[in-house]
């Protein structure tokens, strides 16, 4: 059949991105935005703002004062908030702007809970108000403007110390001034911008903001995702500032601080006193500077004489720049990580907790071709004994790309599909992407026109741009009716064909857009009263979330639902997991899967992967099999390719590496209840599940910069092969007098840092002294095959040979190992058909006997069967037979 013209152009687009990495011309640098080049020409001196303490107004929990700017008198008004949990909230805002500046919505979880404020000393110039426990102060300077956040005689935080504190204001172009306000000269991309063929409209002048923040004693800062770089963030002096725009960007480069896909504007600074966060609440096109240098002294004037910096301290300097909204800025004091994580959680909410399916092996490819095609991978995985949970359906799936249909050539029966892999216990997901086919036969269309959701020009029409299916419109998410009405569209009476084993992955929700500007929407595009600048981070995550609201209403709000989003912004974690985007079958893009990951999980975003084997090229065998090894010990584990790569199913490579990715798959179905349970605390606590080791080791410098070894929850260390022809690794294992165990699973180590050396069939990954993990050892076809199989725990004692406890899945186990221990859940109920198939205990010396003994007003004793094997120190306890839920001691003597 002859391709359509609707078709042919998102064809001549996908061959030209393909052919070639990221053409960086058609995305912006600072010099080449605006707003961005504009604050930058602002260099770091004496601030023009000053403050009007005689307008501060006190309440109990607010702050307000009036500032202003000496050189165009304009006057900002700033809002000062003590919140419950060591966090402090600044808000600048216009006092009286032309007409309301945006402020994000629906990203906080509700409205933070504040506390007293108080003043407790004010002269001519300052006033300095309590911040509550450990005497931390808030010091406000009035001329110039600045902020100082102080514990005892040391600062932990200053704001608008170099003078970088900006404020655009809305203004109208026909009125030459306004009312005591002294505009400036215009300058180029004022009114309007032009970037390539596209120009933006700026109704109202240019409106971005600008702060600065300078952390004395810092040098590690980390977060800001989302970009394909380190872990720690990198000086950007003489260099682009890091940017956060959603942007669908083609095969992306490696080590550059330009946008990705997805935006959360969260830095979290650590050294070895303090961990604190900073989280700048606004969805506009945001650059991050962050310069380190070795702080001087400073005078704040007589109020803080008593504080003594000396010329040593190290400093971070971070400046914030956003194109539209305003201030307004969450500072998390903590002092320790898991504390910056709970504030962070406390304001927009903790990591979905999945079904447990999700966290299995998930198998996609851009297309499998028809149901055919489905069934015979569906039959490769149980022909070659390797486990699966997910078939993936890319966009060919759907009726000429409209999506909540199926393709009636190809997918002529869906339900048919679904039940054969439901017989199987097994699931499948199927892209539902925001571009709508412009297509007056299409129902999704003509109900969205109808009901007037689409997003529109700034000319007042339905807003069109060239995606997949052709001519697409957009729909105006950020309307709560709009995202309702998207919601029922997941109804089984409403997408036919569909069955509750069918979940949903939305793609290309940046907006991309192949003929807008930077491959996205238009600036001036209006969502209701707002212009897309003001929202467009955000448009991702409402995407997300009114798929994920529709998975739950169909099931009447029973199941749990399994939604995976390409575009995400700041509580994108409450509505499912995130991958790291188009990358390639490149040694490279393997290693930076990792620091992208840590980056997300500090943030928190914790479910999270990468393409395995690259989405884009064709891996090698060796480097197929290591993203195996690597994908199987992250959160989010989903094979996926290009449409024009060769077919990668995991037998297509011989025998050999056929049976070490069986092997990596099976590991992580063996360690299924380890994750479970860790996706389970992230979700109560905020605590990330992929970590970097200072979270665990804050006070191990040591730590602070590495990437290419980390923490699945604090019992697990991983360090990846992630060199091609590698033949060991240097794993660097931290903790004073703690003891790393097992290698690989099946060994016993006691070193404080080792040089492991290793064969193709490796995964280096050890187990912290002093836990216990519960694997199912007996890895079936899929994760809910093995809901009801035996555990197998795993001990691993510490340096002292006592005190391995269980925080997992088995909460009423007690090991005597030479000593006694506490049960840590008296109060816990757990119901389960499972029980104990074996405990395997490392380190230490034969016994001369092992008693279970069972717990109860009756328990009895009775001798357990062990073995010893001295070569590697382990002993392992056969078939104590007891309920996993059930209370019991074991003994050794």
């Amino acid at each position: 059949m002859a391709a359509s013209c609707d078709s042919l152009l998102p064809l001549i687009l996908l061959l030209c991105l393909s052919a070639q990495a990221v053409d960086r011309s058609n995305f912006k640098t600072c010099d080449q935005s605006a707003f961005c080049k504009h604050q930058r020409e602002l260099k770091p001196g004496q601030s023009p703002y000053r403050a009007l303490l005689d307008t501060l107004e006190l309440s109990d929990s607010r702050l307000t004062l009036q500032l202003i700017n000496d050189n165009n008198k304009v006057r900002l008004l700033l809002e000062l908030y003590r919140l419950q949990g060591n966090m402090t909230r600044v808000k600048i805002n216009e006092l009286k702007p032309l007409k309301p500046r945006y402020e994000v919505p629906d990203v906080l979880i509700s409205d933070p809970i504040t506390e007293a404020l108080s003043v407790v000393a004010q002269d001519e110039n300052s006033l300095v108000l309590s911040l509550g426990g450990k005497d931390q102060r808030l010091i406000v300077s009035a001329q110039p403007f600045r902020l100082d956040i102080v514990e005892g005689p040391q600062v932990l935080m200053s704001l608008n110390s170099r003078g970088l504190l900006a404020f655009e204001h809305l203004r109208s172009e026909q009125v030459t001034g306004q009312e005591n306000i002294k505009e400036e000269e215009d300058k180029p991309g004022m009114w309007e911008e032009t970037f390539k063929s596209h120009t933006d409209s700026k109704p109202n002048g240019p409106s971005s903001i600008s702060l600065d923040f300078s952390l004395p004693g810092v040098e590690h800062v980390y977060g800001i995702p989302e970009h394909a770089d380190t872990l720690k963030l990198k000086n950007t002096d003489g260099s682009d500032p890091y940017r956060l725009y959603n942007l669908d960007v083609f095969q992306y480069e490696l080590h550059n601080p330009m946008a990705l896909y997805g935006a959360v504007p969260v830095l979290i600074s650590h050294s070895t006193d303090r961990t604190m966060g900073i989280f700048w609440l606004n969805a506009a096109e945001t650059w991050v500077d962050i310069s380190s240098n070795t702080a001087g002294k400073t005078v704040f004037g007589k109020i803080l004489d008593f504080v003594q910096v000396s010329n040593e301290v190290p400093q971070t300097d971070v400046r914030w720049i956003s194109e539209s909204g305003l201030i307004d800025v969450f500072i998390m004091l903590g002092p320790k990580p898991a504390d910056v994580f709970t504030q962070y959680a406390s304001l927009t909410g903790t990591q979905s907790f999945p079904p447990l399916s999700a966290l299995a092996y998930h198998q996609c490819r851009w297309n499998y071709n028809d149901q055919e095609d489905v069934k015979t991978v569906d039959q490769g995985f149980d022909e070659h004994d390797i486990p699966y949970d997910f078939i993936w359906l890319d966009i060919e799936h759907a009726d000429g790309k409209r999506y909540f249909t199926w393709d009636p050539s190809n997918f002529p029966q869906p339900k048919e599909m679904l039940q054969g892999l439901m017989d199987k216990r097994r699931k499948l997901v199927a892209i539902v992407d925001p571009h709508i086919r412009v297509d007056s036969g299409y129902k999704i269309h003509n109900e969205i026109r109808s009901k007037n959701f689409y997003v529109k020009n700034k000319d007042g029409g339905d807003y069109e741009g060239w995606c997949w299916p052709g001519n697409s419109g957009y729909p105006d998410f950020t309307n709560p009716e709009m995202r309702a009405w998207w919601a029922s569209q997941f109804a089984y009476d409403q997408y036919e064909g569909s069955m509750e084993n069918q979940y949903i992955w939305n793609d290309m929700n940046e907006p991309s857009v192949f003929n807008g500007p930077e491959v996205t929407m238009h600036k001036d595009a209006l969502h209701g009263v707002w212009e897309h600048r003001d929202v467009h981070n955000l448009y991702g995550l409402y995407v997300q979330k009114a798929t994920a609201d529709g998975l739950i209403l169909r099931s009447g709000g029973v199941q749990r639902p399994f939604v995976l989003t390409r575009a995400f912004f700041a509580g994108s974690q409450r509505y499912g997991a995130v991958w790291t985007g188009d990358n390639a079958a490149e040694w490279g893009h393997l290693k930076i899967s990792i620091p992208m990951c840590l980056s997300l999980g500090l943030v928190g975003i914790s479910f999270c992967g990468a393409d395995v084997g690259g989405f884009f090229k064709h891996p090698s065998a060796e480097l197929l099999v290591r993203w195996y090894q690597v994908g199987a010990y992250q959160p989010f584990f989903r094979a996926h390719a290009h449409i024009d790569t060769p077919r990668r199913e995991p037998w297509l490579f011989g025998p050999e590496n056929t049976a070490l990715i069986r092997e990596a798959i099976r590991q992580r179905y063996a360690l299924l209840p380890y994750w479970y349970q860790l996706f389970y605390n992230t979700h109560r606590t905020g605590q990330p599940v992929m970590r970097p080791l200072w979270v665990e080791y804050p006070d191990d410098v040591a730590t602070f910069s590495i990437e290419d070894e980390y923490l699945i929850g604090k019992d697990l260390l991983v360090h990846p092969v992630t060199d091609e022809g590698a033949t060991g690794v240097t794993a660097y294992l931290p903790g004073k007098g703690e003891v790393m165990c097992f290698s690989t699973l099946n060994g016993f180590l006691s070193l404080p840092s080792l040089k492991y050396f290793l064969w193709v069939s490796h995964i280096p990954v050890f187990q912290r002294g002093g836990s216990i993990i519960c694997r199912k050892d007996r890895v079936r076809r899929s994760s809910s095959c093995m809901e009801n199989d035996p555990y197998t725990l795993y001990v691993a004692p510490s340096s002292q040979q006592c005190h391995a406890v269980s925080n997992h899945l088995v909460p009423h186990l007690s090991v005597f190992y030479f000593c006694f221990l506490r049960n840590l859940a008296p109060d816990s109920q757990f119901s389960t058909a499972s029980w104990i198939e074996k405990i395997v205990i490392f380190g230490g010396s034969q016994p001369s006997s092992v008693t279970l003994k069972n717990a109860g007003q009756y328990g009895t004793e009775s001798a357990l069967e062990f073995e010893f094997g001295s070569t590697l120190a382990v002993l392992t306890l056969r078939k104590p037979g007891v309920n996993a839920a059930a209370d019991w001691t074991v003994v050794l003597r």
